[in-house]
């Protein structure tokens, strides 16, 4: 088969990862869908599911958002012989005897080690209905409400009326939809073998596309779409949604349908799905303040707090099918979903929406329902399973009755934790012992109210969230029933806790991943704006699904928006896993910003957020302070400022590009994290500078501090200007705080760290000038707490041919009068960029000199030596002597035939990436996940499932190094993303590491958990996941010391023995690494690298 033609009909728009199905190119043969004389019509039948209706009448509507005309609904009316055939016709192929119904073990084929397969639950009870009216047939789906939050009883039927469908019209059909086994159109269109549902049938969540001829009386080729069940079939009209331009996120983030004159269907037949996972959803939690002050701007207020209502929710479960996903965690702490509003409930089971509610809220009841209604029950009134189990148990049996007329779209969250999402408060064993007696209650609750007299329920999903502590109390020994679902948690900082091992694979409950977006908590909550890396998403959730994690994946994304972006993206990992591997991100940026701006914008959108990805996940922005980044070493904060700006920079000029109608959804889901991202960065940095400066006593201390203020009305300029977008339709939407935190929770109001200012109508004891050079806070003439005392001697940074080409010094005023200066170094080889000048008055505050060497006229390698620089000026020094700045020269060479990292300034620095050698053993070694961690790229060890590796026989990195140092007491650091030890206490994550042939010292970096077994976290977890790394503030768990007395060259090797690790960059002190944030500079790599190239001055590069 020739692939050209059909790449030439690509349309312009396709689903972010999924095959097309339709083109906006016209060509002869294809079958036309919408567009100039096409006045088309979706036919369904009304004995369809009510979701499968709703999402047809979406799909008609954005054919008119794309194309200006809307597609209208028909209704198929089965005549008598086509019953007849119906009931005549050989069952399809594959299929169950006598019918198209599932079978009992839906989802297809089981991945290797897995149950056999997993029961559908129980059918929700009747709802859907029809009504005739005026000629339409109008679908309805009916229920009954409660009438009491404490005693189950119902009152009324209501329903939730509509779509209404047009009688059939052949000539306009253009497309057929249905559900297998329940639209009587589509069981015709089986029985006549017009369709082979074979691939799909009994598959989870799964269709079919494909063009026929003839598949009806009077239709002469229609493109039909047939689903395995409800939300096989949604997925297959929102596929064509997303096809032809209308993004999932057309409402959520203002996204504008792309507009086309035409659209046609491929003659091709496309067959999608089943899911990589079966449960795909979001938890909607921490909602105050935005989420919430949102929702009381714009519905009404429910009886009991905030209008979290079905107006609302509907929003929320369109948007979740649109993105493929099924499952939901309504919002916790303002609401009670099943009572603020009872069309919540049955609205979700209409439209096909699994709802379960968070691992704290068992057996579907919100969390504050016990505080409005638990004392009704009778008891002590206290949420303790231990002292109240008997109106607890009656508190449990009204939710799961409540839940039982949607069955089918339930998850039952079981056990419970303490009041408020706490610890239970009592000893392990004891806490043990409740959740087993309380789990055993909540089972008999529901085989009485399912009826399940044998106590089966199997078929019934269950799910127990093995979150903080309570996971040790499973790793303490709690018996859990096999067809309960495991749902592990990360550790709210996106690294997952504990995955799957031995037999726990082989539940029929399965497991799955509670993961975090946002969080309230130890040791910053984390809750104002994107700060998700994607790369780091795919590398934990790609444990997890090699792992068998794979029945239920939730996530925590706080206020929904403005999260939009790494929602997507799970929800894409989640659909089709194996689809997005390591190095899926860029390709996937590509594709989720070609659907959203256009292929013309593609590239420059997809690199903005890659890169804002990386700077955003470097610490979170609630973490960020003045000390963060160094004002005075390796130029960090100077990159940091200058990437932030670059970035900005290319942001604003795609966003000016873009039409007017596609600005808003840039400005949210980009601009305004570029933007505000930013600014944040700068306040901190700006603020770093202004203590320096004040400390230094210059008078441009005044002005940074006067910047800084700047900086924070820019901040919430920037706010404004969000909630002002379309009329205001977002506001409140940034309401959280995320400046002047001072411990884990959220400041009450946004504040700026504290300011200095100098007296700058008087001058300095030290006179009108002041002396600052890199890698110190120290300032000559004078005295300061840097420097020793009355010393007016200042030394820099060496340079030598292998570091950086500059370094600097700076010329400050520190009084009223503007001084001439004289710069004067005493070699002649010393080379400055500015030899004399005027600093002060209308001349400046500041002036930075740049200081490097002549090599060829510097004395030859190997050579150390000093040369002086005098500062003069006429205006004198105050009560001080006359500065002097020192500058080491160190002149080396490494032989011309070497190859690999040269030393400079007492250290190495090297991306892990960047090996001399690279071997693989038996399958095992070692892959690079580009774009992953704080600077570059991540190396971890591949597959998953490789067994514990050693040094003697494992896949080895090595580095090849050359040393001009002699020292025993080379301290190799390795940057390691802040995974824990998700394989469990027995194979705790570990690396080898040697120099030469010295024996291997074997390190594991993740200490085992202390306190409660399994419960805690290891010590200097809070340092690694601030610092987006193991090495830096955690403690020196990841710092091994070597003899490298010899100097030249040696060979560092690195084993990593299990898979899991990441390893980012790898930092060598030879007694020269100074602070900062993000590890010195990479060393300049011989035989790779020119030296004329090198530059060396920070840690980017540039």
């Amino acid at each position: 088969m020739k692939l050209l033609p059909i790449l030439a009909l690509l349309p312009s728009v396709l689903a972010l990862g999924q095959e097309p199905i339709v083109t906006t190119v016209q060509k002869a043969g294809l079958l036309q869908l919408a567009g100039q004389g096409i006045n088309g019509q979706i036919l369904l039948s009304a004995d369809d599911w009510w979701g499968v209706i709703r999402a047809a009448e979406d799909l008609a509507s954005d054919f008119g958002k794309i194309s200006g005309k809307n597609l209208t609904l028909g209704s198929w009316v089965q005549k008598a012989h086509s019953k007849r055939n119906a009931q005549s016709g050989p069952p399809p192929p594959n299929g169950p005897p006598g019918g198209f119904g599932p079978p009992a073990f839906p989802g297809g084929e089981p991945r290797p080690g897995q149950p056999s397969g997993v029961p559908n639950p129980p059918d929700s009870e009747g709802h859907e209905g029809t009504q005739q009216e005026s000629g339409k047939t109008t679908v309805l789906y009916k229920y009954r409400p409660p009438t009491s939050d404490v005693n189950y009883t119902l009152g009324p039927e209501e329903s939730f009326r509509g779509p209404s469908l047009l009688p059939s019209a052949p000539n306009k059909t253009v497309i057929i939809a249905g559900t297998i086994g329940k639209s009587s159109v589509i069981n015709q269109l089986i029985a006549t073998q017009k369709i082979d549902p074979g691939p799909v049938l009994g598959r989870w969540e799964s269709f079919i596309s494909q063009v026929i001829t003839n598949p009806l009386p009077g239709i002469d080729r229609a493109l039909v779409i047939a689903g395995s069940d409800l939300r096989g079939t949604i997925y297959g009209l929102y596929d064509i949604s997303e096809q032809i331009g209308v993004s999932p996120w057309y409402w959520f983030a203002d996204v504008p349908p792309r507009k086309t004159s035409a659209v046609y269907a491929l003659n091709t037949k496309k067959v999608q799905g089943p899911p990589s996972i079966r449960y795909r959803g979001i938890f909607l939690n921490d909602e105050q303040p935005a989420l919430t002050n949102w929702i009381n701007m714009n519905y009404a207020p429910g009886l009991y707090g905030p209008g979290f209502n079905h107006f609302f929710y509907s929003r929320v479960f369109e948007l979740l099918l649109r993105l493929r996903a099924n499952y939901l965690w309504p919002a916790e702490w303002n609401s009670m979903f099943y009572v603020d509003d009872y069309a919540n409930q049955p609205l979700a089971d209409a439209y096909g929406i699994d709802m379960g509610t968070s691992h704290t809220e068992p057996m579907q009841r919100a969390s504050i329902e016990w505080g409005y209604f638990g004392k009704q029950y009778g008891g002590n009134g206290q949420w303790e399973y231990d002292t109240n189990n008997a109106s607890l148990s009656k508190y449990f049996k009204y939710g799961a009755q409540r839940a039982k007329p949607y069955a089918k779209s339930t998850l039952f969250t079981m056990a419970m934790r303490g009041s408020g999402d706490t610890a239970i408060l009592l000893t392990q064993e004891q806490a043990i012992q409740v959740l087993i007696d309380c789990v055993a209650d909540q089972r008999r609750v529901l085989a009485e109210v399912f009826n399940r007299t044998d106590g089966k329920l199997e078929d019934i999903p269950q799910v127990w969230t093995l979150y903080k502590e309570v996971q040790g109390y499973y790793e303490g020994g709690m018996d859990v029933p096999d067809d309960i679902t495991l749902l592990w948690s990360d550790d709210n900082w996106g690294n997952t806790r504990r995955l799957p091992i031995g037999n726990e694979t082989k539940r029929a409950g399965g497991s799955g991943v509670y993961y975090h977006f946002d969080y309230v908590g130890d040791p910053r909550s984390y809750k104002w704006i994107n700060t998700i890396q994607l790369q780091k998403t795919v590398q934990q959730l790609q444990l997890a699904y090699a792992r068998q994690a794979d029945r239920i994946w939730v996530v925590n994304v706080g206020d929904l928006k403005p999260l939009e972006i790494p929602i997507n993206h799970y929800m894409d990992l989640a659909y089709d896993t194996p689809k997005w591997g390591y190095d899926s991100v860029p390709k996937w940026l590509k594709a989720w910003a070609n659907r959203e701006f256009g292929p013309e914008n593609a590239d420059g959108i997809s690199s903005v957020v890659d890169r804002y990805g990386t700077y955003a996940a470097r610490r979170k922005y609630e973490l960020l302070d003045p000390s963060t980044y160094s004002v005075i070493n390796y130029n960090e904060a100077e990159v940091i400022l200058a990437q932030w700006d670059s970035l900005a920079k290319d942001a604003q000029a795609i966003y000016d590009k873009l039409d007017k109608a596609s600005q808003p959804a840039f400005y949210e889901m980009i601009l305004q994290p570029v933007l505000g991202g930013g600014v944040v960065t700068k306040i901190h940095i700006e603020t770093a500078k202004n203590t320096q400066f004040v400390a230094q006593k210059r008078n441009s201390a005044n002005d940074v501090a006067t910047g800084v203020i700047a900086l924070f009305k820019e901040d919430h300029e920037l706010t404004q200007r969000y909630h002002d977008l379309l009329d205001g339709k977002w506001n409140h939407i940034l309401d959280q705080t995320h400046l002047g935190y001072s411990y884990w929770q959220q400041p009450m109001r946004n504040t700026i760290p504290p300011l200095g200012f100098v007296q700058n109508l008087e001058i300095s004891l030290a006179g009108n000038l002041g002396v600052g050079v890199e890698g110190s806070n120290a300032t000559v003439s004078g005295d300061d707490a840097y420097h020793a005392l009355s010393s007016q001697t200042l030394t820099l940074p060496p340079i030598d041919p292998y570091g950086p080409k500059t370094r600097w010094i700076e010329i400050f005023a520190r009084g009223p009068q503007a001084c001439d200066w004289k710069v004067s170094p005493w070699a002649s080889y010393v080379k400055v960029t500015k030899t004399s000048g005027t600093t002060g008055g209308s001349n400046g505050t500041d002036v930075r000199i740049y200081i490097s060497v002549d090599w060829a006229k510097a004395p030859a390698a190997p050579n150390t030596t000093t040369v002086n620089i005098n500062v003069t000026s006429p205006c004198g020094w105050g009560s001080s002597g006359e500065p002097l700045i020192k500058v080491p020269i160190v002149n080396v060479a490494a032989p011309s035939d070497f190859k690999g990292f040269v030393e400079s300034d007492k250290y190495l620095a090297f991306e892990a990436e960047h090996t001399s050698r690279n071997t693989a053993v038996s399958g095992v070694s070692y892959q690079t996940l580009p774009g992953h961690g704080r600077t570059l790229s991540g190396v971890t060890l591949v597959p998953v499932l490789a067994p514990s590796q050693s040094p003697a026989s494992g896949p080895v990195l090595e580095y090849d190094i050359y040393t001009f140092t002699n020292t025993s007491k080379a301290n190799a650091t390795l940057y390691i993303s802040p995974a824990l030890n998700q394989m469990g206490r027995l194979r705790p994550l570990k690396y080898a590491i040697a120099f030469d042939n010295e024996s291997p010292q074997i390190v594991q970096p993740v200490r085992n958990t202390t306190g409660v077994e399994g419960a805690g976290l290891p010590v200097g977890w809070g340092g690694a996941v601030a610092d987006a790394v193991w090495g830096l503030s955690s403690g020196n768990s990841t710092t091994t010391t070597h003899n490298l007395e010899k100097v030249g060259k040696h060979t560092l090797k690195l084993w990593l023995l299990e898979p899991g690790l990441v390893v980012q960059k790898v930092v060598l002190d030879l007694g020269g690494v100074r602070k900062s944030y993000l590890g010195p500079p990479e060393s300049f790599r011989q035989g790779v690298q020119s030296l004329d190239a090198y530059k060396g001055e920070n840690f980017a590069g540039v």
